[in-house]
């Protein structure tokens, strides 16, 4: 069965009507240039946009889910982060339970070990850098344990190290028999770590599929209007313009 399968799914204006579908231990990447629908694509996915046509969660209607429901199952990144508290990190962390009514802590200081913001555990995130922050709100959604995880441009702030880190996190989430959707712009690191990519582009769906059946020079080309040079057997991968 399907974790997650959209059929037509589409928001106004903003997404013409796709489909798609994930199968547990699946990671899938969402890219296409500035404006192609992929934020807006994570939002429905989450809940927080309407859209119409049909989102099956688990063999389920979404519309189905309840909100408790929904907390426990799916994990949501935003791409971007505020917090309204002066609140140290392992308290930004311990977030991700409230769905579950309750404090673990041993999920909470593996969520903190896994993202490497342990060290930070008494400081105030506001005291953070951009992407120091950017991993501790990650450490929120996997304290969840979220079955379906979606996030958005979750390494778009972080240095090469922890981009690294960051996509091998997310790949070993969704090989737990889970599923991890994430829009971003590097196509070489959504070569290198998804399992399918969906390329968007002006609200539309270009190619779905595997890396090397979505990431050709055509798809490309006509996606991000440049002319690319694509090298998938090279590691890493290697997709640039000419």
């Amino acid at each position: 069965m399907d974790l997650i399968r959209l059929d037509r799914l589409a928001v106004p204006g903003r997404l013409q009507p796709l489909r798609l579908a994930l199968a547990p231990g699946e990671m899938l990447g969402v890219i296409g240039p500035n404006g192609a629908g992929k934020s807006t694509l994570l939002n429905a996915l989450a809940g927080v946009q309407p859209y119409t046509g049909t989102l099956d969660y688990f063999g389920f209607d979404a519309r189905r889910l309840g909100p408790k429901q929904r907390a426990q199952r799916i994990g949501f990144l935003p791409q971007s982060h505020h917090s309204a508290w002066s609140l140290c990190v392992e308290d930004v962390v311990a977030l991700g339970r409230l769905p579950w009514g309750d404090e673990d802590t041993a999920l909470i200081e593996s969520a903190m070990a896994r993202t490497g913001v342990l060290p930070w555990r008494r400081r105030k995130v506001a005291q953070l850098s951009g992407g120091e922050q950017a991993r501790v709100w990650l450490a929120r959604v996997l304290a969840g344990q979220p079955v379906l995880l979606l996030a958005d441009e979750p390494v778009a702030s972080l240095d090469l190290l922890h981009q690294r880190k960051v996509m091998e996190l997310l790949r070993e989430h969704a090989r737990q028999d889970r599923a991890v959707v994430l829009s971003i712009h590097d196509l070489g690191l959504a070569a290198r770590y998804c399992d399918k990519l969906c390329l968007l582009a002006e609200g539309q769906l270009l190619a779905f599929g595997t890396p090397r059946e979505v990431l050709t020079e055509a798809h490309v080309a006509a996606a991000f209007q440049v002319e690319v040079h694509v090298d998938l057997d090279a590691q890493p991968p290697i997709i640039l313009p000419k």
